[in-house]
């Protein structure tokens, strides 16, 4: 695995890379309040089943963002990394706000993309339902707040239980750089509408679901997969917004979608 620092055109990010697969793989991370760089390791073992067919970039946001930031401009200086390091036709997963960009990206990026999976998102923000009280309690400082919040409207009761002593661990170290682009990547949801333009991707799309996702409307799930007129999959109750992390099952739908 190596870790990467790249710029172009005024835009510097960072991402991870790992496999040595003909094929890219791209994971568009969700909003969080750590670079996925400190996670490295972790979703290398996590996503270690790809590792043969693919080569797997995991992209941060960019370092130097700007304070007036929009989920179309991520997708637009994600997809402006991704031409300068070379890759196209991209297996792509989104997860949540990364799930956001990768629509984005497929509408106006259709050379990048090859096949697409979509999990826990929405193409319009008046789906959101929690990111607000995130927020509210980032702007406040109140990390000890916020880390329960995160632990409540991400993950399902039964992973609570048994990882509540590790979760609450979640933001340990934060600086207040962190927060700031935090709040930024939080506030750039605000607007977001991609609804309307869905028919114009041109390529394979699976949107997975969660029944128990207290984060984003389920229902947003199937209103993608209605638009797109595409294949879709809905975990049950017993999984939470982070269903991607929970589900032992998930990573292997993402391939077994892929490798058709």
């Amino acid at each position: 695995m190596k870790a990467e620092k790249v710029s172009a055109n005024g835009i510097d990010m960072s991402y991870i890379c790992f496999g040595n697969g003909p094929k890219p793989f791209v994971i568009l991370p969700g909003l969080s309040t750590k670079s996925v760089l400190l996670s490295a390791k972790a979703i290398q073992s996590s996503y270690r089943m790809f590792e043969n067919d693919y080569t797997v970039y995991v992209f941060d946001r960019r370092d130097n963002m700007p304070e007036d930031y929009s989920v179309r401009q991520m997708g637009d200086d994600t997809a402006e990394i991704m031409k300068h390091i070379g890759i196209k036709d991209a297996y792509i997963f989104g997860a949540s706000q990364g799930g956001m960009m990768a629509m984005c990206i497929a509408v106006d990026y259709p050379e990048l993309v090859e096949k697409l999976v979509l999990g826990s998102t929405a193409a319009k923000a008046t789906d959101r339902i929690r990111t607000d009280r995130w927020l509210k309690l980032a702007e406040k400082r109140d990390m000890t707040a916020l880390t329960a919040a995160f632990i409540d409207d991400l993950y399902s009761q039964d992973t609570i239980g048994k990882f509540k002593d590790l979760l609450i661990h979640l933001n340990d170290d934060v600086t207040d750089r962190d927060i700031e682009r935090f709040i930024i990547q939080s506030k750039a949801i605000d607007g977001y509408d991609i609804y309307d333009e869905l028919d114009k991707i041109q390529c394979p799309v699976l949107v997975i679901g969660v029944d128990g996702d207290k984060v984003i409307s389920p229902s947003s799930s199937k209103e993608i997969a209605d638009k797109i007129g595409c294949e879709l999959y809905m975990y049950g109750t017993e999984y939470g917004h982070a269903v991607f992390d929970e589900a032992p099952d998930y990573k292997q739908r993402i391939m077994d979608f892929f490798d058709k």
